[in-house]
């Protein structure tokens, strides 16, 4: 049995901790003992460091106990025996320790596909602070037992999701964060992710810091799919340990903090919890994609109707469609056109717009959009629906008002918050009639709709630069660990 990459990983633990050289495994492991002691945060970096794989709390807790009860060179004894198993994951796995240093995990945004309201965050952000500060993309080994940097192709769609479906990277170096700040601006519900991003929260000494977009599986778990909520409870027993959370929306930083206030129960602290509302800056669509766009959205004369989201109960697009059929109904033109994937319980929506298609109503839905086509969009409605039951954001309606077109929205939450400047005819999404008096005010009444056109024309510029960089600084400026 080859011990050269245990004793690489050794001799890279020496080096960060300023020891000499060794020959061997003993030598080794008689010199970092002493320069170990019992310190927490040094435990965790030579048991993650010797094992090649980030320790969840149960395993380090027991080793940590080890080195108290037996002496610290006794309990290294015990990870290297566990580390030169035949059948350990990573014994043949090098590392690499990263000291003072930015860490950002976007290890589901660097191989998806998809760009919803999370990835587009992410994305805008990253690219943001790639521009002039110094930050390392990471993802998770397949196992998810430890943290790696991304290839080339996963950080190119990482930035720019233009590169998804990639084959899993054959990377075998594992990057360990020492003295740094981890960052972690997506969701991460994978339990052995979540279980060893816990265990780094609390031990490794390392800054730890997450945007934190809703609680929506907690607060609106009946509208989820199953086993969100579950998974989503794991990720927040994970953030319990993080020094700060930065929420989208002042509306998400009241689930965040209530959620926090629960934690007294169990003798916990929580993180520092601070809202910092998301950007809405239209993007510019040129010549060409906006006429493209117009012949691929728009039928006829019809005043268009756009309602962007995924079709998940959340989203109440069965409110939408029976408030437009109601609207066709009585005879009032427009055409609705639904810009969105497909969601959990999608199929109700979908026979539903079926049926209303069958009968000649002017209704489609497009899943497959560029950015272009989504911009278009927002410019060629009179107005945009969005009677969400609960959001953390809400980016369409931030989206739809950047773009000088009024929105109808929930009167509450972050809706609210973001069209608080003007511009939405707010309603109440549990109440059809008072939706479909939303959305047949904004489509008939054209004084209302010219007001809210200027309304919307003098809301305050604020771009994803200057999101990500006020992040930037709420982040930096999270307390070092002792």
């Amino acid at each position: 049995m080859s011990t050269s990459a245990l004793l690489a990983r050794l001799a890279t633990l020496a080096d960060t901790l300023g020891l000499e050289g060794a020959s061997g495994i003993t030598e080794h492991l008689d010199r970092l003992a002493p320069a170990l002691g019992t310190d927490t945060a040094l435990l965790w970096l030579a048991q993650a460091t010797i094992a090649a794989e980030l320790p969840e709390s149960t395993s380090f807790e027991q080793f940590r106990r080890a080195a108290r009860l037996i002496g610290t060179r006794a309990a290294l004894d015990e990870v290297v025996a566990r580390a030169k198993r035949p059948l350990a994951p990573n014994r043949n796995v090098t590392v690499r320790i990263v000291r003072d240093s930015v860490i950002v995990d976007v290890h589901h945004t660097a191989r998806t596909g998809l760009a919803t309201g999370i990835q587009r965050v992410v994305r805008q952000t990253i690219v943001e602070w790639s521009k002039g500060r110094e930050i390392e993309l990471v993802g998770w080994d397949p196992r998810f037992l430890g943290l790696r940097r991304l290839s080339a192709p996963e950080r190119q769609n990482a930035l720019y999701g233009s590169v998804p479906n990639i084959p899993r990277s054959k990377n075998r170096v594992l990057t360990i964060p020492f003295q740094s700040t981890y960052i972690l601006p997506e969701l991460a519900i994978e339990s052995e992710r979540t279980g060893r991003i816990s265990c780094l929260a609390e031990f490794s000494g390392n800054k730890t810091c997450v945007i934190g977009f809703d609680c929506v599986p907690l607060t609106s778990s009946e509208t989820v799919g199953d086993g969100m909520s579950a998974a989503f409870a794991r990720n927040l027993a994970a953030i319990a340990h993080f020094d700060r959370v930065s929420t989208i929306s002042g509306a998400a930083a009241t689930e965040y903090r209530g959620w926090r206030r629960m934690l007294s129960g169990a003798g916990l602290e929580g993180p520092e919890i601070e809202p910092l509302l998301l950007p809405s800056v239209a993007e510019e669509v040129a010549p060409a994609d906006f006429d493209l766009a117009r012949a691929e959205l728009v039928r006829g004369d019809a005043p268009l109707v756009v309602c962007v989201g995924s079709h998940e109960p959340r989203k109440n697009h069965l409110a939408v469609l029976y408030a437009a059929e109601r609207l066709w109904r009585e005879g009032v033109v427009f055409q609705l056109v639904f810009i969105g994937g497909n969601g959990w319980h999608g199929d109700e929506f979908r026979a539903e717009l079926d049926r209303l298609v069958a009968e000649g109503r002017p209704v489609r839905a497009i899943s497959a959009i560029s950015d272009p086509l989504l911009w278009s969009a927002y410019r060629l409605a009179r107005v945009t629906v969005f009677p969400s039951l609960n959001e953390g954001f809400g980016l369409p309606v931030g989206e739809s008002l950047s773009a000088g077109t009024p929105v109808v929205t929930s009167n509450f939450g972050s809706m609210k918050e973001i069209a608080g400047f003007g511009g939405a005819i707010f309603v109440d999404p549990r109440d059809d009639d008072d939706l479909y008096r939303g959305l047949r005010a904004g489509l008939t009444d054209d004084e209302l709709h010219a007001r809210l056109v200027a309304e919307a024309a003098h809301l305050p510029a604020r771009g994803w630069a200057d999101y990500a960089a006020e992040l930037w600084d709420y982040f930096e400026k999270a307390p070092t660990r002792a």
